[in-house]
């Protein structure tokens, strides 16, 4: 198959469908074993330094890589894609568009799904049969993350690790779906975390931190029960056609959308703080304004940019946060 890059989530069975075989370039860019060097490579090609480092990863891993063609989102991800395609196709990149409507209407996105497939040369039908095809493997995300919140028995690294790669089913997703069901078999065998830890959500775009954050955060007596966008990513209402899936997709959408499932999820997965993760010069990180105002549980808001580790402030601040959770908790408790 041959491959097509993309830059964020998007109808990865009409990819599959037209005989392309995805490859989410964030995915390649994190997991570099020197993503600085990826950034580098955008830097020295003239991405100015106060550009989203998400971006010029891309840009960088696309190179690096070799990818001859990348489907990009161009409304409902990184208002700085638009451009990045204008760089690309300066690069002899071939570039393909792909805009979420504004608002999660069916009808709209009815509308660009059939573009889409009509520009890669297949039909809604054959990417409806994917859309089967991929049920066992959206099904396993989500039961990882059922084990993670409800049974204690999977790591919030884990459910980070295998629901973000849903993008892209690490790029071969018959392989995925069998490591994933030997995972959640190894699960189902462990014990359950303490229930003394403190049970933490993540919001907002996956870190630049890559493990270091979930980590840290277990040798503290915590662990990320609620993953946003990663779960996002594993379509957690896939309807009954792919218009109705990506109309469920909240992260495209208005960030009341966003709210909606957050709120329900904070409540049902008995969340204690919630770390709100904001990237440096991305215009989503005003959102955080809105996340303070209407979300009723202690939020700390990192920002990261191209950190690729947390740094001794970070973890002192992430350390401070878990220790005011505690100490409320135990003043519940006394009351």
């Amino acid at each position: 198959m041959n491959k097509i890059g993309i830059t964020t989530t998007v109808p990865i069975e009409i990819l599959l469908a037209a005989g392309y075989q995805p490859v989410d370039l964030n995915n390649v860019f994190i997991a570099d074993p020197n993503p600085e060097r990826l950034i580098n490579i955008a830097e020295r090609a003239g991405f100015p330094l106060n550009c989203c480092s998400w971006i010029k990863g891309i840009y960088g891993a696309c190179l690096e890589h070799k990818i001859d063609t990348i489907l990009c989102v161009t409304t409902g991800d990184c208002s700085n894609t638009v451009m990045l395609m204008e760089v690309l196709k300066l690069k002899g990149i071939k570039t393909i568009p792909f805009a979420y409507p504004d608002r999660p209407d069916r009808q709209k996105m009815q509308d660009a799904l059939e573009s889409l497939a009509k520009t890669l040369n297949t039909t809604l039908d054959a990417a409806g049969q994917v859309k089967e095809e991929l049920k066992p493997c959206r099904r396993l995300a989500l039961k990882l993350d059922e084990l993670t919140w409800k049974q204690g028995v999977a790591s919030g690294l884990e459910n980070h690790l295998w629901l973000v790669s849903s993008s892209d089913f690490n790029q071969d997703y018959h392989n995925y779906q069998k490591e994933l069901k030997e995972l959640v078999e190894k699960c189902l065998k462990r014990p359950s975390y303490p229930p003394d830890w403190l049970r933490i959500a993540y919001i907002g775009v996956p870190s630049v931190y890559g493990q270091d954050l979930y980590k840290y955060l277990e040798t503290k007596g915590a662990r990320v029960v609620f993953n946003e966008i990663q779960r996002q990513f594993a379509m957690p209402h896939p309807g009954n056609s792919l218009a109705e899936q990506y109309s469920n997709y909240t992260y495209p959408y208005s960030i009341y959308d966003r709210l909606k499932d957050i709120t329900a999820e904070l409540n049902k997965r008995r969340v204690d703080g919630v770390i709100h993760y904001v990237q440096a010069f991305c215009y989503r990180g005003i959102g955080d304004i809105i996340f303070r105002n209407k979300l009723k549980l202690p939020i700390l808001t990192l920002e990261g940019n191209d950190e690729f580790s947390l740094t001794h402030h970070l973890k002192t601040r992430v350390e401070a946060f878990l220790d005011m959770l505690h100490r409320s908790r135990r003043r519940t408790k006394i009351a």
